[in-house]
């Protein structure tokens, strides 16, 4: 059988569009990739004064910089740095050849299984040809750090290089790369927008990182990095003070707000990487919240809030990730699915889980303070990520109408000798404050649940907690509420009958406050269905209308309902109007039609006093 082997070829004339136009999402990415590509030259020299390299021994550790220059005349970009340099073999191996990376042959040969602490960038040979999205030539300037002579390298768009030895204004060790910028590019001929770049990609590269714009500087003026080459999050947490977690935090989200408090991950082996979490103050509308988790790579920035490693509900946060291993595909814009992901996903659940169980034990008069701006993150996990629910459910606390704080158990507790498993909630104080203090006077206590989201939680915590049930105050009335044994009161069912509505049940109880002459009650499951078909219908889709399963309890206790069948008939069904309409107000359902009629019904009794 005969048989043909050999390597697939690639023609730079179409290789090279494909690359402008669909290696990376976004075109600003391509000063990522050159100034990482000058940050990893200087790195592999400082690896290999480290090792006490021959040719590199006698090279000092330190002034070494990269150097972005802007020529808006000459319509050139330029990146400088004082690395390792490279000699002419070297260029023709790894600039001539698309996709072979220098830097995964320095790994190989330098590093082995320590590859991972090297803290080299690129991988995949293919960042030094993003500067072809914005330029129709490239040029490269670059000596060797073992004294070679220097080679300049130059490109155009459609893939045609040659290389020379007219080197002249190469840098006395390093690479210089100038971009002769483009149509796509111009936007790059402004000193505000590639502030705007590198300070989106490069604030945290490992290099100190200069700008010159070829404006004048005052003579006093001392020139400073764009960069800070040691981020927070790279030192021991003991070693971080809360000043200094406060001042990254404005510095990296520009936020006016102090953060309620943060989490510092250090995580080695097996998972390898490091951030820190800000919990900002959160609104309660959770529906509009939109955190910032910025995802590095090696220091560089790589992408906002990936959900693949940050848990959506996790999304609500503020922070900064450094995930030296991820598996990004070649234009770490985005990640390729793996189990490494999952892990790191579900350490940053657990530590999130652990900072808020240790607060609310260790510092509990703290945690419920801040409570009420943490709650709607802490809800909203919960409802997204059952194992997340599992960790902190022992953790998450109740207001109660008194201002104090109780845990699930703690209510229940307390309940358990009147009204077992059930928990009574108000969704508004103000409006069902008559309901609250029918239940306060019984010394029961009442927890706020004032949004869709708490609700919710409380859904989740009946399918887990098995026979837990919260009922909203004015859905059912508690057994301590009630008196002896009711009797119906004759005549005044057929009076109320006659003025409410046909699906609205009739029900006698004899209440201990006597004062009261009626209670309306929605059925709790009824009132939660209307809830949703409402929440459905704000957001534009339509739904069927749910009518509530309602009951007027009259009280047989009171005297005003005792003597409604004694007045004649016409001041009977006036009186009766006034308390449902009470029952109504109460219950804020009354429409601009029924609250016009009570006014109306009001006066009428005013007449006849």
């Amino acid at each position: 059988m005969n048989e043909i082997k050999g390597g697939i070829g690639v023609q730079t004339e179409h290789i090279f569009p494909v690359i402008k136009k669909w290696l990376y999402s976004e075109k600003e990415i391509f000063l990522r990739e050159i100034v990482s590509n000058a940050c990893d030259a200087v790195t592999k020299l400082r690896r290999l004064i480290s090792l006490g390299e021959e040719q590199a021994r006698d090279i000092p550790d330190e002034g070494f910089k990269v150097k972005v220059s802007l020529d808006k005349e000459a319509k050139t970009l330029t990146v400088t740095d004082n690395g390792i340099g490279m000699t002419e073999e070297e260029v023709q191996k790894y600039i001539c050849q698309i996709a072979l990376s220098g830097a995964l042959d320095f790994i190989e040969k330098y590093e082995g299984e320590n590859s991972n602490e090297n803290g080299i960038i690129g991988h995949f040979g293919l960042g030094f040809y993003s500067s072809f999205m914005v330029s129709d030539k490239v040029e490269m300037l670059t000596r060797s750090y073992t004294g070679a002579p220097a080679v300049k390298w130059s490109c155009t768009e459609d893939g045609s290089y040659t290389i020379s030895d007219d080197a002249e204004d190469a840098p006395e060790r390093g690479t210089s790369v100038i971009m002769h910028l483009n149509e796509d590019g111009e936007e790059y001929v402004n000193s505000s927008k590639l502030r705007d770049v590198l300070d989106k990609y490069c604030s945290f590269m490992p290099v100190e990182i200069y700008f010159d714009d070829g404006s004048e500087k005052k003579e006093d003026e001392e020139e400073k990095p764009l960069n800070d080459t040691t981020p927070l999050w790279l030192k021991n947490p003991s070693d971080c003070t809360d000043e200094e977690y406060k001042e990254f935090y404005r510095k990296v989200f520009r936020d006016y707000k102090e953060p309620l408090f943060w989490i510092h991950i250090k995580a080695d082996y097996p998972l390898n990487f490091r951030g820190i979490l800000y919990f900002p103050k959160i609104n309660t509308e959770f529906e509009s919240l939109e955190g910032q988790v910025k995802l590095y790579y090696n220091q560089v920035f790589v992408a906002d809030n990936i959900k693949e490693v940050i848990p959506e509900f996790l999304l609500m946060l503020k922070g900064v990730l450094d995930c030296p291993e991820l598996p990004l595909n070649v234009s770490r814009s985005y990640l390729q699915n793996s189990g490494y992901v999952n892990k790191i996903s579900n350490h940053i659940t657990k530590k999130v889980a652990d900072k808020l169980n240790s607060m609310f034990t260790n510092d509990r008069e703290n945690f419920e303070k801040q409570w009420p701006d943490i709650r709607t993150f802490v809800e909203y996990g919960c409802l997204r990520d059952r194992k997340f629910y599992d960790k902190v459910s022992n953790s998450t606390v109740f207001e109660q109408c008194d201002g104090k704080f109780v845990t699930l158990d703690e209510y229940l507790e307390t309940a358990k000798d009147t009204h077992e498993n059930k928990v009574y909630y108000a969704s508004d104080k103000v409006s069902q404050a008559g309901y609250i203090s029918m239940f306060e006077k019984e010394g029961i206590d009442v927890v706020l649940l004032p949004h869709i989201i708490d609700t919710q939680f409380a859904q989740l915590t009946e399918s887990v907690k098995d026979g837990v049930k919260f009922c909203r105050v004015d859905s059912e009335l508690a057994d301590s509420m009630k008196g002896d044994s009711a009797e119906e009161i004759s005549g005044a069912a057929d009076i109320f009958k006659k003025i409410i509505p046909e699906n609205t049940e009739i029900k006698f109880e004899s209440l201990k406050d006597e004062s009261l002459p009626a209670v309306l009650n929605i059925n709790e499951d009824s009132r939660r269905m209307e809830d949703l078909m409402k929440m459905y219908s704000q957001r534009g889709e339509t739904m069927p209308p749910m009518p509530s399963q309602s009951t007027l309890i009259l009280n047989s206790a009171c005297p005003t309902i005792k003597a409604l069948s004694e007045k004649d008939a016409e001041k009977a069904e006036l009186i009766a109007k006034q308390i449902y309409d009470l029952c109504l107000l109460t219950q804020s359902r009354m429409t601009s039609e029924t609250l016009k009629a009570f006014l109306n019904n009001s006066y009428n009794i005013l007449g006849m006093i």
